[in-house]
C-alpha cells in the first residue's frame, strides 16, 4: 500500500469507529480468539434479504497477517 493511501486510511478508520463502535469492539474481542484451525465465518444480507455466507479455516500462515491487521487497527 502506498504512503498516500495509508494517510487517507487513518481518518476513514476513525470515522468508521465513530459510526460503528460495536462492530469494531466485536472484531477487537473476536480477534483475540483467532488461532490456527479456528473457523472464521462472515455473512451479508443485502437490502432484498438475500444472504451471502462464506467461511475459512485459519492456516498457520494467516496468523501473521491477522496480527499485522490488528496492529494497524489498534
Amino acid at each position: 500500500m502506498n504512503p498516500k493511501a495509508m494517510m487517507q486510511l487513518k481518518p476513514m478508520m476513525e470515522e468508521f469507529r465513530d459510526r460503528h463502535p460495536r462492530f469494531v469492539e466485536f472484531f477487537s474481542y473476536a480477534g483475540q480468539s483467532i488461532s490456527e484451525d479456528a473457523l472464521i465465518e462472515i455473512g451479508i444480507t443485502d437490502a432484498e434479504g438475500r444472504k451471502i455466507i462464506t467461511n475459512m479455516r485459519v492456516e498457520p500462515e494467516d496468523l501473521e497477517l491477522f496480527a499485522l491487521m490488528r496492529s494497524m487497527l489498534g
